[in-house]
């Protein structure tokens, strides 16, 4: 049965009065990132259960990992994948689908070269593919197992775009050939069960996968061309994702024709809901091989789906379109694969460290396979989220998530309010979600309130929530995250002299947009984080290219409003500190953006820190650097704040201080 509860201390029975800032913290950095994984992709092989983690103390490499269903008793897991292989590709930058197992072989891409190798059991990993400027991603074993169909992505051209297109790489000799070509992007190549019909999706710049989509089906010929393709359904204002074969050959997909991602298929050409529901049965697709959803047999489909910020799980009848709920402790479900007799997923909630979950669908009972942390805590430290709905800019509701500070071995202060830290996730089409994460807690249990906010643009709300950022990245998402900070000023719940904010990639430029175009912060946090659109836009890879004509303006016709947007072209309005965290091999957000803030901010005269991780690219994977960006933060705000941290924290160089 699911145990999820951490250990219990004994309660204290008084409890000294500390500054917020400086109570002292079993959840150190150093915990944080002992024992800690990243999953990913999760794969099902019959009985047999793969997934990758991502390793910070091997340097983060993305291992794979075997939980055999005839080692039940012993619930062992095994290392699929030696060092140093690590599976991950890079076709789109951000990766995903990097391995796939067919009845009991690994195939995967390797980060290092970019090739597929083929891995047996008992055998070291042998390359299928020879050595060249080609990328593979989101690979099947075709029917014949003589072929992997997989993505493709040449960059043997380096004036210009990577090409993408569907291709197959042949087992025996590594040659690979051209299935499908022509359109700027394509994902999900997926057979029928028979094996003569391919599925896929494709679009085009300037949209992105969640902006509008196409479905197409093609015959598979007997020497394994595609011919007679069909359109079945989306175009530039509908999304399509996740195209699936159900056992008895009928194509489902995920669309938001309706406003919200809902699941339909495709029955003798006619296009046909199985649910409406205002709720998301989708995600958008980032990675590669996202799911969120899966056939336990012809009549039955196992799902998740996500409403007012949380997951649900639930059985669906593609027939009728009768939802049945699945009842489970968790309140994020991602990876979700399915088969005759089990599901698995990864699981979290706000007290639980995150996991690899198995969901035996007759009985229903979760068996847990891997914890992505081995740190335990008494819950007493643990800042249980509060979902809240708040008003903003243009008559809006935006929606975050509140953690109060907490921990058990002291009392607040009652002359004083808590710091605030707002948090914007990147994407910045993408969420957060009310699960355990180490890093928010790091910061709450040292007297820190913390905001994670889900601006308007993100999903999981709706397709009209997320085109309110339409055209307005740099100042919906501002509002959103000022409003939510003024929110609690206004309730008496933080302390409006020592706010500060921080994020990652996109969530980097929406923190330094407002620290220069408003005035609500008072310190701020830049991780791999954009300072100048024009910058971003001329420089970024082929995915993202062209995101931002939806998210600002086609470029160059709407080059004043970059500039207009940019707090690197406004720094003049900039008066707060920032320190920047940045990776040196980041191809996504280059290091020149961080470089030339610094520059700016130094010559200013305000305090600015840098801290540059050699050999990380866009995220922080390695373990000593994950420690060191958290704590530099956190020594940052200390200074700023005026507060002494109760750990011994290695000093960060601050200019200007």
């Amino acid at each position: 049965m699911l145990e999820l509860d951490f250990k219990r201390l004994p309660p204290m029975t008084s409890a000294p009065t500390v500054p917020y800032g400086s109570w002292k913290s079993p959840i150190t950095s150093d915990a944080i990132v002992a024992g800690s994984i990243r999953l990913g992709e999760l794969r099902l092989d019959g009985e047999d259960i793969y997934w990758s983690e991502g390793r910070p103390t091997e340097g983060g490499r993305n291992a794979v990992v075997t939980w055999n269903g005839d080692r039940q008793r012993d619930n062992r897991r095994i290392d699929t994948l030696p060092q140093p292989f690590n599976a991950r590709t890079r076709v789109h930058e951000y990766g995903g689908g990097a391995f796939i197992v067919d009845d009991g072989t690994l195939y995967f891409s390797n980060f290092a070269d970019q090739r597929l190798y083929r891995s047996q059991a008992g055998q070291a990993p042998e390359p299928i593919t020879a050595e060249a400027p080609l990328r593979y991603a989101d690979a099947l074993v075709d029917n014949l197992g003589s072929r992997l169909i997989c993505i493709l992505e040449d960059s043997s051209h380096p004036a210009r775009e990577p090409v993408n297109a569907i291709g197959a790489v042949d087992l025996a000799t590594g040659s690979v050939s051209t299935l499908v070509s022509g359109n700027d992007f394509y994902s999900s190549p997926r057979l029928n069960p028979t094996g003569d019909r391919l599925a896929w999706l494709t679009w085009n710049h300037p949209n992105m996968p969640w902006d509008g989509t196409e479905l197409w089906v093609a015959e598979v010929l007997e020497n394994g061309d595609i011919a007679n393709p069909q359109l079945v359904a989306g175009g530039l204002e509908e999304s399509i994702g996740q195209p699936l074969w159900s056992p008895d050959g009928i194509l489902t997909f995920v669309s938001d024709c309706t406003g919200w991602w809902n699941l339909y298929r495709w029955v003798n050409g006619e296009v046909k809901p199985i649910v409406t529901l205002e709720a998301e049965f989708g995600v958008p697709h980032w990675v590669f091989r996202m799911s969120t959803y899966g056939y336990e047999s012809a009549t039955s489909i196992v799902c998740a789906y996500s409403q007012d910020g949380v997951q649900h799980l639930a059985r669906l009848h593609p027939d009728t379109g009768d939802l049945t709920s699945i009842k489970t402790p968790f309140t994020r479900i991602g990876g979700l694969q399915v088969g005759p007799t089990q599901a698995i997923f990864a699981g979290g909630t706000p007290t639980s460290a995150s996991v690899v979950a198995r969901l035996d669908l007759t009985t229903l009972e979760i068996q847990i396979l891997r914890t992505v942390s081995s740190l335990e805590v008494d819950n007493a430290y643990i800042s249980v989220p509060e979902a809240i709905a708040f008003p903003t800019s243009e008559n809006r509701t935006a929606y975050a998530f509140y953690y109060p500070p907490t921990n058990p071995d002291v009392t607040p202060p009652t002359d004083a309010k808590p710091p605030l830290l707002v948090k914007s996730h990147g994407g910045p089409t993408a969420a957060t979600a009310a699960t355990l994460d180490w890093r928010i807690q790091y910061w709450t249990s040292r007297g820190f309130a913390v905001l994670d906010v889900n601006y308007g643009g993100s999903t999981g709300y709706g397709r009209a929530y997320r085109e309110v950022l339409k055209g307005k990245w740099g100042i919906v998402d501002v509002d959103d995250c000022c409003n939510g900070a003024q929110y609690l000023v206004d309730r008496g719940l933080v302390d409006g002299d020592r706010l500060a904010i921080d994020g990652g990639s996109a969530g980097g430029y929406t923190t330094l947009a407002a620290l220069t175009f408003r005035d609500t912060f008072k310190a701020g946090a830049s991780l791999y984080g954009v300072s100048n659109l024009e910058i971003l836009v001329r420089d970024t890879h082929k995915f993202e290219a062209r995101y931002l004509d939806s998210l600002v303006g086609p470029y160059p016709e709407a080059q004043q409003v970059y500039k207009d947007r940019a707090p690197l072209e406004h720094l003049d309005q900039l008066s707060c500190p920032v320190i920047f965290l940045q990776g040196d091999e980041d191809k996504i957000v280059p290091p020149n953006q961080a470089e030339l803030m610094v520059e700016a901010l130094k010559e200013k005269g305000l305090p600015v820190a840098y801290v540059l991780f050699a050999g990380e690219q866009h995220g922080f994977r390695q373990a000593a650097n994950i420690k060191r960006a958290l704590d530099a933060e956190f020594y940052f705000y200390s200074r700023i704040f005026g507060f002494e941290p109760a750990d011994e924290i290695e000093p960060v160089e601050i200019h200007n201080m």
